[in-house]
């Protein structure tokens, strides 16, 4: 494949990709898209409403926003070290086909 359409087929993809992420917004309207912790806790009570959890949280953030914040930054630090060891192998193994 050459590098335009290489490139193409990237620029492509990032695009399918926006497309899946911003869908949901456009077509459900008024929905709420909460986290699955508060989906969770609704169904163990429901199921058993008399259940105590066994421990409490160490460090509760002080806001939804703050909460959201550390929870993309978590989320871009595990992308980043991930997308790091990709890249590390991959030029290894592009440096020992030269080295042959």
């Amino acid at each position: 494949m050459n590098q335009s359409k290489k490139g193409l087929s990237n620029w492509l993809l990032v695009l399918a990709v926006l497309a899946l992420a911003v869908a949901p917004l456009i077509f459900v309207r008024g929905a709420e898209f909460g986290g699955a912790d508060s989906k969770a806790q609704e169904a163990i009570s429901e199921i058993q409403p008399e259940y105590k959890p066994w421990f409490k949280s160490i460090f509760e953030p002080a806001s939804g926003e703050i909460a959201s914040l550390l929870f993309a930054s978590q989320a871009a630090l595990g992308a980043g070290v991930i997308g790091y060891a990709i890249g590390l192998y991959k030029g290894r193994s592009q440096q020992q086909k030269h080295e042959e």
